[in-house]
């Protein structure tokens, strides 16, 4: 299918980017909206994206402010997901999109939970990937240790050997092949041919102000937005079997809270799945088969 670079504006105006994927042709389906976790850029969607576009529905993948090819925020303060979510809602009234299903991982999916609060209108549905309205605090430790640091690498192959150090753990079943792709997505080679995250340092401010937050500085209690995202709403909640994130007991409370939702665990994986293991791509083309 055909994709095409998209940038808008944010209210506070910075210059954002957005991968926009054209549906196939057939019956006129919801728009998908990807959401991607703290550290990461529309590049965890380059399969994902294109495989729900080709099943008919338009595919907009973002780089959150501070990530990918949009914008790093001179205020690290606005990092957090109130602002994120304006950011989406700013995209959709931009793009036309007046009514969207979610996919976001981890603090994606934290900006799912906000957004269906702030504009209700715009959010039918959703698929959170392995984050719910309580974070394990064994995971939070585990990021604020590493995010916003700046390794040396001095190769493609150097950095596909941070990416397996960092989350080789988590996804124990990638290929050699894989950690070089994985590398490609996480990294960006400036204009001096140097290797560098493809992400603003400062994203980690929140971690030194509140050191016992969230990873994106949301507040303690989010059960209330969960209950109101699952409230009339299709879900489907993909977890990790070894997340240290959402930790079976949060997952195990967020299916009493919301029985009508969806969910499937991920063997052998922690946080987060890449969306790319055939028990999560075949869940989620369940979910959106079903969903309108």
């Amino acid at each position: 299918m055909s994709a095409a670079d998209r940038f808008w504006t944010s209210l506070d105006g910075l210059t954002l980017y957005a991968r926009d994927h054209a549906p196939a042709d057939g019956p006129a389906r919801l728009p998908v909206i990807c959401l991607h976790g703290l550290t990461r850029n529309s590049r965890d969607f380059e399969e994902l994206a294109p495989r729900m576009a080709a099943r008919g529905r338009r595919v907009l993948a973002l780089d959150v402010r501070g990530r990918g090819r949009s914008a790093w925020d001179p205020q690290p303060m606005n990092y957090n997901p109130a602002v994120y979510a304006g950011d989406v809602a700013a995209l959709c009234d931009q793009a036309g999109v007046s009514r969207a299903l979610f996919v976001g991982t981890s603090m994606g999916g934290l900006i799912t939970l906000t957004l269906a609060a702030l504009r209700p209108d715009l959010v039918a549905g959703a698929v959170l990937n392995d984050v719910g309205p309580q974070v394990g605090a064994a995971g939070l430790a585990r990021i604020a240790g590493y995010v916003g640091g700046a390794p040396e690498v001095k190769s493609w192959a150097e950095a596909a050997a941070y990416a397996r150090a960092t989350n080789g753990e988590a996804l124990p079943g990638l290929s050699d092949a894989d950690w070089a792709r994985f590398a490609r997505r996480v990294f960006r080679e400036d204009a001096a041919g140097r290797l560098t995250l493809d992400y603003d340092p400062a994203i980690s401010e929140v971690f030194k102000i509140a050191p016992t937050a969230t990873p994106a500085a949301t507040p303690p209690d989010l059960w209330p937005l969960f209950t109101a995202l699952a409230t009339g709403r299709p879900l489907l909640l993909v977890r990790g079997e070894a997340s240290d994130i959402l930790e079976p007991e949060t997952a195990d409370r967020m299916g009493t809270v919301a029985p009508h939702m969806r969910r499937v665990d991920v063997p052998g994986v922690g946080h987060a799945p890449t969306l790319e293991e055939p028990q999560a791509t075949q869940a989620i083309d369940a979910f959106l088969a079903d969903a309108p």
